[in-house]
């Protein structure tokens, strides 16, 4: 697999990558997890698809570049989803920020796409996943991954060997037993995670000429 990252989309393939994203959202959250989000034509996207996230997206090499799994990436200085949406799952009620905090959001994987042979227990592509926002935040400068989720996705976390530091109790959330934690960005982590298979596109962010 491949792991791209999009912020603009700058040519009509970035826009089809992302066309293909939020209809896999839209068939994870809306359709498999019965969430309650915004759908519209076979796609789900809310209102912090507008504030020029990254989108870190898996690409399958062996269906043309079919996008298989996605996550969206905010800076955690600006507006969040946790403080936003879930201020609930916050002990403080609120997100202690930093410049070197992002915030993960709207991760999801295609559970119905074929696995390779040899793979184990956990989804080769959940791993790829993990590794890619690792790596993208690596080269962008983050330390930390701030983000909500559900207690058996906080299991998968731990059994991949990357345990989130929960930000305060378990709610129940429209039937989903939720968690707020945040996540350790490493080097280690990264060449820990990341799976055979794995390819990447990102490149280190650029210093200023003053730096």
């Amino acid at each position: 697999m491949k792991l791209i990252a999009i912020e603009t989309p700058k040519s009509t393939e970035d826009a089809a990558y992302l066309d293909q994203m939020y209809r896999l959202r839209a068939r994870v959250f809306a359709d498999r997890l019965a969430w309650n989000v915004s759908r519209s034509n076979g796609r789900e996207r809310n209102q912090f698809d507008e504030f020029e996230p990254t989108y870190i997206l898996a690409l399958s090499d062996r269906d043309n570049d079919v996008v298989i799994g996605c996550a969206r990436l905010l800076p955690a200085i600006g507006p969040t989803m946790l403080e936003q949406v879930f201020p609930q799952l916050l002990s403080a009620g609120r997100l202690d920020t930093h410049p070197s905090m992002i915030e993960s959001s709207r991760f999801c994987v295609d559970t119905a796409y074929p696995r390779e042979a040899g793979e184990g227990a956990l989804h080769d592509v959940t791993f790829g996943m993990f590794a890619g926002i690792l790596e993208w935040s690596l080269h962008q400068g983050y330390r930390e991954i701030a983000t909500a989720t559900d207690v058996l996705f906080e299991r998968i976390l731990r059994r991949a060997g990357w345990p989130m530091k929960r930000l305060g109790r378990p709610i129940m959330i429209n039937e989903t037993m939720s968690v707020a934690g945040i996540l350790p960005v490493s080097r280690e982590n990264f060449e820990r995670l990341r799976p055979q298979s794995y390819r990447s596109a990102f490149s280190p962010r650029r210093q200023s000429a003053a730096a």
